[in-house]
């Protein structure tokens, strides 16, 4: 049976949200995170990078989102939660699966270590962290993090969801985008079509059976 190697309060929720909406049994292997918000050694154990998300299905382990999104849809979706082959809405499926760890995740990544910067800087260094870290998110990420919000806004004007007006798996890759630009991006100003799609799939009842499965996530830290 596929075995999702789950991480508290990470990407991994969305592997277990994927395999809710499909229908797929699986099992959960849980890690906690150390004080330090580091995963655990254990993790190792079934990946070099130690990382999460991680799968293990069928004597292969499958680590990063999109891989796993992809093996899972392939293997099991049986068409699900995929455009038919040679549309539009595939070629937009394609872009926004790899476009949230690809390029959405580094900035919202960048984000968060700037703001935690100056708590964890020794007392005597933290005014200068504060300043370079300040500098920093007001000149490099946050421009850029809107620049990136505007263009879901936009994106999402055009259709329902991401890919076209159906629900995919590309929606499931992009929602910690969007709920962590929520949790600390500032999404909710002026951006009323992304906000809207978090409303939807907070709503859909697999999204809340994996929530249930995998534990609450805060992203605002």
């Amino acid at each position: 049976m596929l075995t999702v190697h789950h991480l508290n309060n990470s990407r991994s929720q969305r592997v277990l949200w994927l395999l809710e909406e499909l229908e797929v049994p699986y099992d959960i292997i849980r890690y906690q995170r150390q004080a330090d918000m580091r995963a655990p050694k254990e993790l190792l154990n079934i990946h070099p990078l130690g990382k999460s998300p991680v799968i293990t299905d069928a004597g292969n382990t499958i680590a990063e989102s999109g891989a796993i999104v992809e093996y899972i849809v392939g293997v099991y979706g049986g068409g699900r939660l995929i455009p038919a082959p040679d549309t539009p809405e595939r070629l937009r499926y394609v872009y926004w699966l790899h476009y949230a760890e690809g390029s959405a995740m580094p900035l919202l990544l960048l984000k968060l270590l700037f703001n935690i910067m100056p708590k964890r800087a020794p007392a005597l260094l933290r005014p200068v962290v504060r300043k370079v870290s300040s500098q920093a998110l007001t000149t490099l990420v946050n421009p850029q993090l809107k620049q990136h919000m505007n263009f879901w806004e936009s994106e999402l004007t055009k259709s329902e969801w991401f890919a076209g007006s159906e629900f995919t798996a590309a929606d499931i890759q992009m929602s910690f985008a969007l709920e962590a630009a929520a949790a600390r991006g500032g999404l909710e100003q002026g951006h009323p079509n992304a906000m809207a799609f978090l409303d939807r799939i907070h709503a859909r009842p697999a999204y809340s059976r994996a929530l249930e499965k995998g534990g609450p996530y805060e992203l605002g830290r």
